[in-house]
């Protein structure tokens, strides 16, 4: 099975949870005419497969718009016309990060506790790792065990961490790692940070600081700023994109624990009110089961669209 077919199924399997009630709607609706009736019913699929009300409101509009106009008829038609509007909403990402000229390139996770940010961590040096050589920098001092779980992590995956005692200054442990990270010729730097929401200011004044820190030392960096989201926490997920935006500069989104939810299609609403596209997403408990998100093949997970797929 080829490497991108693997990635299929991992993102299928993912949202089996959230595709249930939408494939079952459109299964429904299978040969028939679409009437108000139908449209009601799909934007309530969409918001139990927590897409969000504005962008179902929105969605469905447009369907409603092109049902009234005789461009869309059959339940298939809504389908593909949904589908369209999906991927064109999200974009093409796929994964794209930014890349040092030179030296390492540095990767800054944020994330609050909880939304599986330090697995999410474990999972990007593991898929680097494929790449070149990773180094991780443990610069969540706040939380306790922090440390600790991110360094049972590297041992398991055979990369190097750099790190200070519990409560050590962050920027300072960030200063170590990028430090150790040319010293050691990595092609990779993951700094795991605090996963604090509770004051704003002191959120940005912290980021603030680790990114000049890289920057002194590693030219450019960090190249990529990554928010660890729970998938499961749905809407909730939205908000604390709000505000780790507010605090601080985002380029993806990291969506985490996406097999262990029904609210998959919170993603859409992140890319919809946010603009930051979600870049991977975690489709299990392995280190290897993060995968790059493409809008093509998860919007045809989500709705069913192809045939492995089918119910």
């Amino acid at each position: 099975m080829g490497l991108f077919r693997r990635a299929t199924e991992a993102l299928r399997s993912g949202l089996t949870k959230t595709r249930t009630a939408l494939t079952g709607v459109f299964g429904a609706l299978a040969g028939r005419k679409i009437d108000e009736d139908a449209l009601q019913t799909i934007e309530a699929s969409l918001l139990r497969a927590d897409v969000g009300p504005a962008l179902s409101t929105s969605l469905v509009e447009s369907l409603r718009t092109a049902w009234r106009q005789g461009t869309v008829t059959t339940g298939e038609e809504a389908r593909d016309h949904l589908a369209q509007d999906l991927r064109e909403r999200l974009g093409d990402h796929r994964g794209n990060i930014t890349r040092a000229e030179q030296g390492p390139t540095v990767l800054l996770v944020v994330g609050v506790n909880g939304a599986g940010k330090t697995t999410s961590i474990a999972k990007l040096a593991k898929r680097f790792s494929a790449e070149g050589k990773v180094v991780l920098a443990a610069a969540d001092t706040f939380r306790a065990g922090a440390v600790h779980q991110l360094e049972v992590w590297a041992e398991r995956l055979g990369v190097d961490i750099i790190k200070g005692k519990e409560g050590a200054d962050p920027a300072a442990v960030a200063w170590d790692g990028a430090e150790a990270a040319v010293a050691r010729n990595a092609d990779f730097l993951i700094v795991d940070t605090a996963g604090r929401l509770h004051v704003q200011e002191e959120l940005m004044r912290q980021l603030s600081k680790i990114k000049d820190v890289l920057g002194r030392v590693i030219p450019n960096a960090p190249h990529e700023s990554l928010l660890v989201l729970d998938a499961t926490a749905g809407q909730n997920g939205l908000r604390q994109a709000e505000h780790f935006l507010a605090a601080a500069a985002i380029d993806g989104i990291v969506l985490a624990k996406l097999d262990g939810t029904a609210r998959g299609g919170v993603a859409l609403s992140i890319r919809e009110h946010t603009g930051v596209p979600v870049k991977f997403v975690g489709t299990g408990e392995r280190p290897e089961d993060l995968e790059v998100f493409d809008p093509e093949p998860y919007v045809d997970a989500l709705l069913g669209l192809d045939d492995g797929l089918t119910e």
